[in-house]
């Protein structure tokens, strides 16, 4: 049997790259599968007709995860179009990277609000429908960014930090609930982000990871069917690094 057979699993941000990723992943371990996307509808329609091929049912929202109605309204429409909610991925996120000297009001907002707030406002949403079905897995997408801090990016580290603590607080709230939320830190995976790096900066990021290679957005998403399925039904509240070694 697979993993997630029987399951019903939301992706934000899941129209390329890892989350892309993911919602391939849970769609090829049995899961059905609904997905946000935000500006690229074409990629999103190659996705869902990608996850449809394998035989579930797959559907792409557009929807803004930094907006609370936007994220209640995303809810209710998974709820009724595939009746129930059974594992959650907080993805979605952005980088707006400068010096602090030169960031803006609005690219710290912008950055907290998109990455740290639409966690809040996907998991105030998801809870209830999983407290009816009597459990439920809530995944946190942050970063190991959120536990090195990186110079020029204090808006993005300042988010990925933050989710460390909501997760812990929410495993601690629910877990009478048989609702169970977990945090995954990616350290560098190979995305359209890292592939227009030049090779200097490749070779120094390479240099801090002991496995000497960059991770693969599919590793990513193995994890998460992992924390997805029966088979961690009692981790809860945990920050798992997926970074090669690289905060060891």
């Amino acid at each position: 049997m697979k993993l997630l057979q029987g399951k019903i699993a939301l992706v934000t941000g899941g129209s390329r790259g890892i989350g892309a990723a993911i919602a391939l992943r849970f769609a090829q371990q049995g899961a059905d599968v609904a997905f946000t996307y935000h500006s690229s509808e074409e990629k999103a329609r190659a996705v869902e007709a990608e996850l449809a091929a394998l035989g579930v049912r797959a559907k792409a929202y557009r929807s803004d995860a930094s907006s609370y109605q936007e994220a209640e309204a995303l809810i209710n429409a998974v709820l009724e179009d595939f009746g129930q909610l059974d594992v959650v991925v907080n993805n979605a996120g952005i980088t707006q990277d400068t010096l602090m000297l030169r960031m803006t009001e609005e690219q710290w907002d912008c950055v907290i609000e998109t990455n740290l707030k639409s966690v809040f406002n996907l998991t105030k949403h998801a809870l209830r429908p999983m407290m009816k079905n009597r459990g439920g897995s809530i995944i946190n997408m942050s970063s190991v960014v959120g536990v090195t801090g990186n110079a020029g990016q204090a808006n993005y580290a300042a988010s990925k930090a933050g989710i460390f603590g909501f997760t812990k607080s929410i495993a601690k709230e629910m877990g009478s609930r048989n609702i169970r939320c977990n945090a995954v830190a990616p350290g560098f995976i190979e995305t359209d982000m890292t592939h227009i790096l030049d090779e200097k900066t490749k070779d120094a990021y390479l240099g801090a990871i002991p496995l000497k290679r960059l991770g693969r957005a599919e590793e990513v998403a193995d994890l998460c069917v992992f924390l997805g399925s029966d088979m961690s039904t009692y981790i809860s509240g945990q920050t798992i690094s997926i970074c090669g070694a690289m905060t060891t």
